[in-house]
């Protein structure tokens, strides 16, 4: 196909390539604390102040070098999903939840940007706030909303957090709309089943790639894999 916009902005956005590219270099080579302007500007040749054309401060930048990691794990847990029965729900959710470990442990210092980097200003639009949540989410709540029997009773949900659930719950399927395909029905037993799921996954993850557990852990597949066998059967998942 032939690129048929003018020749400054193909170049803009090549340059905007370039410097998210050598940004995340910059990140998984030295850590964040080698993620400077000053830095990639040197890499790419250009000044420091030169960079303000393209991103109004590194905090806007880190946002957008943020978004490109989160769809590159997008990619890769559709990628792993692919080669699954649409009707196997128990091996794609396992699938999706093994997909972000295995992520997260071969790419520790882009795990630990998005996890540490605070949310744009007006992101709080429920799970708005956790980029890694809204991939994971997405995935787990369209498997899930679409398998037949995985329906959990509204009554599941804690009266103090139904309020919250329900906001969670119209998030969820905004996020599952499909063009004009009818609208997801999701209820709040499911919104809240696949929430509690993630929040003991993220946790376990986190602990891992941290290297935060109480206690040395030479191995922790065997209590990752504990856990989404409780997990699962306490979901109703084989």
């Amino acid at each position: 196909m032939t690129d048929d916009r003018p020749r400054a902005e193909k170049n803009r956005a090549d340059t905007d390539r370039r410097i998210r590219a050598v940004a995340r270099t910059l990140l998984v080579e030295q850590g964040a604390q080698g993620l400077t302007l000053r830095a990639i500007a040197r890499q790419i040749g250009i000044t420091a102040p030169a960079l303000y054309r393209y991103y109004a401060s590194l905090s806007d930048l880190v946002q957008h070098v943020c978004g490109d990691i989160c769809a590159d794990l997008a990619d890769d847990l559709g990628t792993v999903l692919a080669h699954l029965p649409a009707d196997d729900t128990a091996s794609r959710v396992f699938a999706a939840c093994r997909g972000f470990r295995t992520w997260a442990i071969a790419h520790p210092r882009e795990f630990g940007l998005v996890f540490a980097t605070p949310a744009t200003p007006g992101a709080a639009d429920g799970n708005g706030n956790d980029p890694f949540g809204q991939i994971f989410l997405t995935f787990t709540g369209r498997i899930l909303a679409g398998a037949p029997g995985q329906e959990r009773s509204d009554p599941d949900v804690p009266a103090r957090l139904r309020a919250d659930i329900e906001r969670f719950r119209d998030t969820l399927v905004d996020a599952l709309r499909d063009g004009d395909q009818p609208e997801p029905v999701v209820g709040l037993g499911t919104a809240y089943t696949v929430l509690r799921f993630w929040v003991r996954l993220y946790g376990q993850v986190a602990l891992e790639v941290f290297d935060r557990f109480p206690f040395p852990v030479t191995d922790a597949t065997p209590l990752f894999e504990s856990m989404l066998a409780e997990q699962a059967a306490e979901v109703g998942l084989g």
